[in-house]
């Protein structure tokens, strides 16, 4: 086999870009086995030096059904990657995944994806052969046998992956037009208003203390005598 016959097998089996295949192969002699460990290798330091950027774009995906729903988020560097096929690819064999491991992250980057690598070793090759840092965030899985979860996602990727997205779950038994259309109508109504939490009693001291401290500056800037500045303070 010709050398660019190898370069173009190599570059298939591992999506690396044609220089470094063909670097891989002059420096393998020509042992495709061992050419692809040395782009492994090269992969895994290409990628260590990717990870000291900022990822702050990215997908949020959810998997499952009405009882059991999970959500994760995956950030990037750009919203280019984050439409790009092999991260969608990526992004939703891992949501499923992540569903089956009820977001326990330890368990997830060590699960096995369809090509017999591990999470971490595919996100490994991921961020070398795209040339982004590229991280796996925050995870959720809400699972409750007395209740149904509604789910609502906003600007759209792929199936199940979008730039925001809501599981809302209802402590309901009944399963009839009004209660899925109130569940529906209310993940939108999360995902426009953006709340903090659930309700007033679940809201951070320190938010609630920054707030009338920030309320306090704009009542004095006002001009307003000071005790009717007094009695506008949060309660």
């Amino acid at each position: 086999m010709k050398d660019i016959e190898k370069v173009k097998k190599l570059r298939e089996a591992t999506g690396a870009g044609f220089k470094d295949c063909n670097l891989a192969i002059k420096e393998s002699k020509g042992d495709l086995d061992k050419a692809i460990e040395i782009l492994r290798v090269k992969g895994i330091s290409k990628a260590s030096k990717k990870m000291s950027r900022d990822a702050k774009d990215g997908v949020i995906a959810i998997s499952g059904n009405e009882k059991k729903t999970s959500l994760i988020e995956v950030n990037c560097e750009t919203d280019f990657v984050a439409k790009n096929n092999d991260f969608i690819n990526f992004v939703k064999e891992l949501s499923e995944l992540n569903n089956q491991n009820n977001s326990n992250i330890d368990k997830l980057n060590k699960s096995k994806m369809m090509n017999g690598e591990t999470v971490d070793s595919n996100l490994i090759a991921l961020i070398a052969k795209i040339g982004e840092k590229i991280t796996i965030g925050k995870t959720k899985t809400i699972e409750s046998s007395d209740a149904k979860n509604f789910k609502y996602l906003h600007t759209v990727i792929d199936n199940n992956l979008a730039k925001l997205g809501v599981v809302v779950c209802l402590e309901t038994k009944h399963n009839s037009d009004e209660i899925n259309n109130f569940g529906k109508q209310l993940s939108m109504h999360i995902a426009a208003s953006n709340p903090i939490a659930l309700d007033q009693d679940s809201i951070n001291q320190s938010i609630i203390d920054k707030e009338q401290e920030l309320i306090m500056e704009e009542l004095k800037n006002s001009n307003k005598p000071a005790n009717i500045a007094k009695k506008n303070q949060f309660r």
